[in-house]
């Protein structure tokens, strides 16, 4: 009798222990949304029901080895049935498959504690999905939940979404050790890449452009599910979202992918990708509203801070932009670019404000960048007060031939449905210390990049500025430090003033044009 009494007592544990501590989220500082130049409404704070369970009273162990998914599922489950609150994962290694998420639940991980996901690829279940902008089929995400309110992951812990077990790499991305280190460990090489297996590899050759075409048998998307790569966090079609305090990690793909989500806030978190690791991106905010992003660090294998909107007619045909979105008080180590918008930007993007940002060793600072056949309007954006760092690549970037950016040959394409538009662009206060090129505006001849303004720059680079197609542009108060060249390239641009522009280097040319109409200097030195 003792023995049945205590089997019971085991199994009805997990719906009624609670944990004695509290959990407390701070809130939005009131300076968030100072300054921001256009009407967004606040972000609402999220109160949860003082329900407390830790993942450890429903038979979770922290060890590293035993598999947590169930544990993790009553505790959700559980704390979701009371109403909401708080599911504790307490200091601890937690082996777990994938975590699906409910309405009104923090996931609140303690200092010392580690969400761990399992290399078990088959626990992944593969359905419809959306990647890179495109419909198409995926892994389920590692943490995900669907047309979800309330939802939080706080705390002090770390969630590692053990990466290396399903990305590729490309042996000049690593050292001779690593790579013979990895090339060790198994796997396919093929044209100086590693892949973990002949799935992935078969994924890859039937992808375009990273994307599996839509087809309707099990098995042929079975037979390639190590190139499914899920991302660590897949919110869709949730309202009120919180992301505070916690490491993100070593994702197979993207790491943060909240789409078509509604008041996210996003601080003092840490996201970190191995530099190496392709489609690493550290944030992609993909047709969301209402998004306040500060006090965060972010170390990414490809871009960091990323706004998006679904890619050419995926994209158009949900027609919902990413708009209303606050960076603030945010780092960047490494990554393609620091803050980014496209290339996947079919539905549009505004009202975007930067502020306070520093950007450190990427490869592109401020970077925007799509192509013809994607449409969309990129409009009302915002910078200021962003200082960089050892930038390989360009400061400011405008690319509109992404993928294809030093085309000579634009060729004349009548501007439709399917033509990207970017426009009333602000940035100011920006320093540059080390780039390869200061500036490059790539635009489309039927199209091209207009209304941007730039005051009081700083940037010291081994090349100038260069507009090419180009309307509109007004720089005032640029200091433009280059090594060699021009220290600006105008090609076709027009209707444009340049005012107050100089450079420390006296033995570069000033200004060089070519094909341009109504262009205003004044105040032009060296």
């Amino acid at each position: 009798m003792r023995k049945r009494f205590f089997a019971i007592s085991l199994l009805s544990l997990c719906a009624v222990a609670s944990y004695a501590a509290k959990v407390k989220i701070d809130k939005t500082p009131k300076d968030i949304y100072s300054g921001v130049p256009f009407y967004m409404e606040a972000v609402p704070e999220i109160k949860f029901k003082n329900n407390t369970l830790s993942i450890s009273d429903c038979g979770a162990v922290g060890d590293g080895i035993h598999d947590n998914t169930e544990a993790f599922r009553k505790a959700i489950d559980s704390i979701a049935g009371k109403g909401g609150g708080h599911v504790i994962v307490p200091q601890g290694i937690w082996l777990t498959g994938p975590i699906v998420m409910r309405s009104n639940i923090d996931l609140h991980l303690e200092k010392g504690a580690l969400i761990f996901f399992t290399k078990d690829k088959k626990q992944y279940k593969i359905a419809p999905s959306t990647f890179e902008g495109l419909n198409t089929r995926r892994c389920v995400s590692q943490i995900s939940g669907d047309s979800l309110e309330n939802i939080a992951i706080t705390g002090e812990g770390v969630i590692d979404g053990n990466g290396d077990v399903w990305r590729a790499v490309k042996k000049r991305k690593m050292a001779p050790y690593e790579w013979n280190k990895l090339v060790k460990k198994g796997g396919i090489v093929e044209d100086e890449q590693w892949y973990p297996s002949q799935s992935y590899l078969d994924g890859k050759r039937m992808a375009e452009d990273q994307n599996i075409p839509i087809v309707d048998n099990d098995s042929t998307w079975e037979n390639i599910r190590d190139f499914l790569r899920p991302t660590l966090l897949g919110f869709k079609n949730c309202k009120n979202i919180v992301l505070d305090g916690v490491m993100f990690q070593n994702s197979p793909s993207w790491c943060l992918h909240p789409l078509m989500c509604k008041n996210i806030r996003i601080s003092n978190i840490t996201v970190r990708n191995p530099w190496y690791a392709q489609n690493g991106d550290a944030l992609d905010l993909e047709s969301c509203q209402n998004a306040i992003v500060y006090n965060s660090t972010f170390d990414a294998g490809d871009d960091a801070i990323c706004i998006k909107s679904g890619k050419d007619e995926d994209g158009r045909k949900r027609n919902k932009p990413c708009k209303n979105i606050v960076v603030k008080n945010c780092t960047v180590l490494h990554g393609h670019g620091g803050f980014v918008v496209g290339s996947e930007m079919s539905g549009g993007a505004k009202n975007m404000y930067v502020k306070d940002c520093l950007f450190m060793g990427t490869d592109v600072g401020l970077r925007f960048k799509s192509k013809r056949g994607r449409g969309g309007v990129v409009e009302n954006v915002f910078i200021d007060k962003v200082n960089m760092i050892d930038i390989k690549g360009e400061a400011i970037l405008f690319d509109l031939f992404y993928g294809n950016k030093n085309v000579t040959d634009k060729g004349n394409v009548p501007a439709d449905i399917t033509t990207p538009e970017f426009k009333s662009i602000y940035i100011k206060n920006i320093n540059c210390n080390g780039a390869k090129k200061a500036m490059f505006f790539n635009g489309l001849p039927e199209k091209n990049i207009t209304e941007v303004s730039l005051e009081n720059i700083n940037i010291t680079s081994d090349n100038g500025a260069e507009m090419v197609d180009a309307a509109n542009i007004t720089m005032t108060n640029a200091d433009i430090n280059c090594k060699k060249g021009a220290m600006l390239k105008l090609t076709r641009v027009k209707d444009s003033t340049f005012d107050n522009i100089k450079s420390s280097q006296s033995d570069i040319n000033n200004v060089e044009k070519s094909g341009c109409q109504n262009i205003t200097t004044r105040n032009i030195e060296h």
